[in-house]
């Protein structure tokens, strides 16, 4: 499978291609050479990390060298595959700070891509200014978990006019930012191909319906490899947690059998 470019990814929407872009959010080296061998287009290596690898409650503790050491290590895991790399919460609340913690995750990582939240006024300059310097931008709008305290909670966007109207308006003015493509998350469906309509970029959906251009869902969620339940949006595939657990369960219980068996007789 040829490597994809931001060219190709924009193309597939201008092709009408019947094809859904599929995209899995990863965050280790060993996961990404699995999926370096398979058919995914291309790869986030995604701020959820804080709540999958680290244990932080939400995103907003993850820092960008964190950052930069997860995405290097996926980069160097898929090098046949397009990268993106989320900037981290606080690493973009000024135009100059966005320009400094993209530069820098974007060459210590080596990935192709970098995405971040919003649509903001100066989030949109910070876009123009790093497609300018040569750093290609992943939009990303509805859900955003970073302003997850902000927003007062994790929820459905896009229900009423007011907010169906603003997120295709925060979708058009990233595209005439210069992202390649956008995240559309925990969007109302109707609105998600609505948008995906409108823009000329692709759209990738998570909760959003099946109408979007591609589709983005947490490897960690997709095997189910922890104890909890995935989103309602994701259908685990697997539940590798039970299952590692299990052969754990096993190997613990043959290796103490073999202890008892092998126990010496006493010599008195």
């Amino acid at each position: 499978m040829k490597k994809l470019t931001t060219l190709t990814i924009k193309n597939h929407k201008l092709q009408r291609s019947k094809k859904s872009l599929q995209m899995l959010t990863c965050y280790d080296f060993q996961s990404a050479q699995m999926l370096n061998e398979t058919e995914v287009d291309f790869l986030l290596v995604g701020d959820s990390l804080g709540n999958v690898m680290l244990g932080y409650e939400t995103t907003v503790p993850v820092k960008l060298d964190e950052m930069k050491v997860f995405s290097a290590a996926v980069k160097r895991g898929a090098p046949n595959k397009f990268i993106v790399a989320d900037l981290p919460f606080g690493s973009y609340s000024t135009i100059e700070q966005g320009i400094q913690s993209a530069t820098e995750l974007f060459q210590y990582s080596n990935v192709e891509s970098i995405k971040l939240e919003g649509a903001f006024p100066y989030q949109l300059e910070l876009i123009e200014r790093l497609t300018q310097i040569g750093i290609p931008v992943m939009g990303h709008i509805g859900l955003t978990p970073q302003s997850v305290h902000e927003l007062g909670g994790y929820y459905v966007h896009g229900k009423d006019e007011e907010s169906a109207n603003k997120l295709l308006k925060a979708a058009l003015d990233l595209q005439n930012a210069g992202v390649f493509a956008v995240v559309l998350e925990c969007v109302k469906e109707d609105i998600a191909t609505l948008i995906t309509n409108k823009l000329s970029i692709p759209t990738i959906g998570i909760g959003a319906g099946h109408k979007t251009d591609g589709q983005v869902l947490v490897l960690n969620d997709l095997l189910q490899m922890g104890p909890n339940k995935p989103p309602k949006f994701c259908t685990p595939i697997a539940n590798l947690f039970e299952t590692k657990k299990e052969l754990i369960s096993t190997y613990l219980l043959k290796n103490q059998e073999t202890a008892k068996n092998n126990v010496q007789p006493s010599v008195h």
